[in-house]
């Protein structure tokens, strides 16, 4: 427990702001998750909506002051990675020839 009166207020003020941080953390979250489960489910027209959607949320998230905005360029980059190779061709891989000189 703190002791100061200065310590207990800056309990009072951090509770206030995680209540107030709380609910747009975990809509990130879940946007996040709504976008990975359609990626890996092939959904890929839909992906790319939640995908916009949910960088949408991280951004505003940054703007509040919510996260970071590292973390939110992290988050959004391997967000971005995951759709990618999901919409890229699966091409065959090449046999390795000798080169002809």
């Amino acid at each position: 427990m703190p002791i100061t009166k200065s310590a207990q207020k800056q309990v009072r003020v951090s509770e206030r702001k995680r209540l107030r941080n709380q609910p747009i953390r975990s809509q990130c979250k879940t946007s996040i998750t709504k976008a990975e489960k359609l990626i890996f489910s092939g959904k890929l027209v839909e992906a790319a909506s939640a995908v916009a959607e949910a960088v949408s949320m991280l951004d505003k998230a940054v703007e509040k002051g919510v996260i970071h905005a590292n973390n939110a360029a992290r988050r959004k980059s391997r967000l971005l990675k995951k759709l990618n190779t999901a919409q890229k061709p699966q091409s065959p891989i090449p046999a390795l020839e000798p080169a002809q000189e």
